[in-house]
This record gives structure tokens, C-alpha cells and sequence, in this order.
């Protein structure tokens, strides 16, 4: 989106935001009882929508008891924002929903150069929750090759040792028993569900080229485990070589920094609206229409039963960072994703 179109788009936005305070304040003046004030009038009304139920359910969970993810050794999460120049952001290598396995499941996206297949195996495709794994590959990743580059540590090998403590902090989940043991479930799930990658194109002598590629999410892996307590003791993951090369190799990589709370987002949906906003909209805005996001998403539900529910997004609107909105489109409805921090920029500059 250029310049002027973002500039428009805010623009757009700040006034829907002033309509609905001028609306606010209306509905306040009307309601104030005789010798109320305006802020006593305001006060009443809030505690007394403080009482009744929400109108949609927040899309966000609570943070787990003595949560402390700041203070993990990563202090920034990151996520891959391309892969060969092709973004895995833009489409969804996950399955969304908790509820279908799909093992041995196929989504295909079709691209102008190619084609991008992700391919489940007998465990399950992983899952966009399974997906929180390779983001603290991606960030411990990232921080051991920017602490490298600074000449304060070794160049950072392919094979990570976490322990689940570790892994749960990280991901912002609670500690107890089942949740180690869904790590190695989690773990199966992503070294059996591979990316592949098709590309056609014209090489530099003139002649046409077909170049595939295909890896798992992870590499192999390994876990050691008490048999008494199922505890597990010892835990490696290999990095695989797409991610690796995509950070080390690079002389600038291409990372985007997450939002802690993404990992309290609960509904797959939710979290994978995030991630294109994140990719497209970064510090501004964007949009895509609803039928694209259908497309890229790998949803197995219909078009009209995805709109339901992405408008329960738009309706709840309580993602980390970004606004959401929908606007008609030459070919259907649009999604409007929009930075928080940019409408309160033009909202203070304004006043």
C-alpha cells in the first residue's frame, strides 16, 4: 500500500473512531439524571455495563499463573517473515482448527511463479498452537546470531536444547504433566508435516527452470524421560536447514518482531489474522479480501462459515496491535487491518 493509501486509510479510521465518541458523548448527555454530572453520568453507565455480560467473547486467555516470559533468555520474540522470497506468513502451513488432525491431509496454494504444498503424515499436520515451537527456534535463533554478529558469542549450530520448562514458559502455557507430554505429541506433529516448495522461472541463459523444495518444520529430535515419572530429562531439536538458512545465511534477515500476548490469542483464526497483519500491515495498514484470506488460510469449513467467524474477530477487536474492520470491495467484503499505534498518532496530532 503506498504512502497515500495508508495515510487515506487512517485518515478513514480516525473519523469512524471520532463518530463513535461524538455518539458516546451523546448517549451520556442524554442519559444524565437531573444535577448529574457529565462524569458522574459517564461513571454510572460504565459500572453498570461492568455488570452485564460481554457481548462476544474475548479472543485473548488469561496468562497462566506466575507468567513471567519477560524474563526468559530470548527478550524478543521473531518470527521468519520469508522464505526465499516467498512469504510463509501470507499462508497458513498449519492447520488452524484443534479439532482436525488431518493426517496425511494436502493443502495446496497456487502462487504466480508456482505452487507451495503442506503435506501432513500419519500424526497429524501441525497445528498453528504446534507452530510455537519454531518461533522460539526462530528467536533463540535470532538472539544467538545477533549476539554472534556483535562478536559476543559462537556462531549458533543447528541443534537447540531446551527443556520443556522452558518451551512452556516460552509458549506462555501452565507447567503441568500433560503439557510436557504434549510437547513430544507437538514435536511429532511438526517433524511429520512438510513445505513444499514449487517454483518456475527463467534461468539466466534463457532457458525455463522448476525448482522444488521440501522439509519438514523441524528436523529430527530427541527426548529423554524418566520411565518412573514421565518427566522428561534431555531434550535436542534440529533446526531445519530452511529456517537455519533463512537466519544465518542472510546478511540481513528477514525477522518480524511478535507481540508477547500472540501467544494468548485462542482462536487459530485469530492468531493466523494476526501473523498476515504482522507481514502486511506492520506498522500501518493493509488489506486483503475476504476470499484471498479464505484461500491462504488451508480452512476446511465453507467461505460462508469462515466470514461468520472472522467477522466475530472484527466484532470482538481485541488482537494485540492492530484494528480490524470490514469495508465493501469491487469483489466481495475486505478485511481492514490497521496499526494501533498509528491511528493514536494521528488521534494526539490532531488534538
Amino acid at each position: 500500500m503506498t504512502g497515500h493509501g495508508v495515510s487515506k486509510e487512517i485518515s478513514a479510521m480516525t473519523d469512524k473512531l471520532d463518530k463513535i465518541r461524538e455518539a458516546q458523548k451523546q448517549r451520556i448527555e442524554k442519559e444524565a439524571r437531573p444535577g448529574e454530572t457529565y462524569a458522574q453520568t459517564a461513571h454510572r453507565l460504565q459500572v453498570a455495563a461492568d455488570k452485564q455480560p460481554p457481548a462476544a467473547k474475548s479472543n485473548m486467555r488469561k496468562p497462566p499463573n506466575g507468567d513471567a516470559q519477560m524474563d526468559f533468555f530470548a527478550p524478543a520474540l521473531y518470527d521468519v517473515g520469508t522464505r526465499d522470497s516467498r512469504s510463509i506468513m501470507d499462508v497458513a502451513v498449519f492447520r488452524l482448527s484443534k479439532k482436525e488432525r488431518r493426517a496425511g491431509d494436502v493443502i495446496r496454494y497456487d502462487l504466480p511463479d508456482g505452487y507451495v504444498e503442506v503435506k501432513s503424515g500419519p500424526d497429524g499436520m501441525a497445528s498453528i498452537w504446534d507452530y510455537d515451537i519454531v518461533l522460539m527456534l526462530v528467536s533463540q535463533l535470532t538472539e544467538a546470531m545477533n549476539a554472534y554478529r556483535a562478536n559476543k558469542g559462537e556462531k549458533p549450530g543447528r541443534t537447540f536444547k531446551p527443556h520443556v520448562s522452558d518451551i512452556l514458559r516460552f509458549c506462555r502455557k501452565g507447567h503441568g504433566g500433560k503439557q510436557a507430554e504434549e510437547v513430544e505429541r507437538a514435536l511429532d506433529r511438526l517433524r511429520g508435516t512438510t513445505i513444499k516448495s514449487v517454483r518456475e522461472g527463467v534461468t539466466t541463459n534463457g532457458k525455463k527452470s522448476r525448482v522444488v523444495e521440501a522439509e519438514g518444520l523441524i528436523g529430527g529430535y530427541r527426548v529423554v524421560s524418566y520411565t518412573d515419572s514421565g518427566r522428561v530429562a534431555e531434550l535436542e531439536i534440529e533446526i531445519p536447514k530452511w529456517l537455519y538458512r533463512e537466519i544465518i545465511d542472510g546478511k540481513r534477515p528477514d525477522v518480524l518482531t511478535v507481540h508477547q500476548d500472540y501467544f494468548l490469542i485462542e482462536p487459530g483464526l485469530g492468531r493466523f489474522i494476526y501473523r498476515l497483519a504482522r507481514r502486511a500491515a506492520g506498522k500501518n495498514s493493509a488489506k486483503w479480501s475476504y476470499q484471498t484470506i479464505y484461500e491462504r488460510s488451508g480452512s476446511t469449513g465453507t467461505f460462508k462459515k469462515f466470514c461468520f467467524m472472522l467477522r466475530k474477530l472484527i466484532e470482538t477487536n481485541d488482537l494485540p496491535e492492530y484494528i480490524l474492520s470490514e469495508e465493501k470491495g469491487l469483489k466481495g467484503p475486505q478485511l481492514v487491518m490497521i496499526h494501533r499505534d498509528s491511528i493514536e498518532v494521528i488521534d494526539s496530532s490532531g488534538s
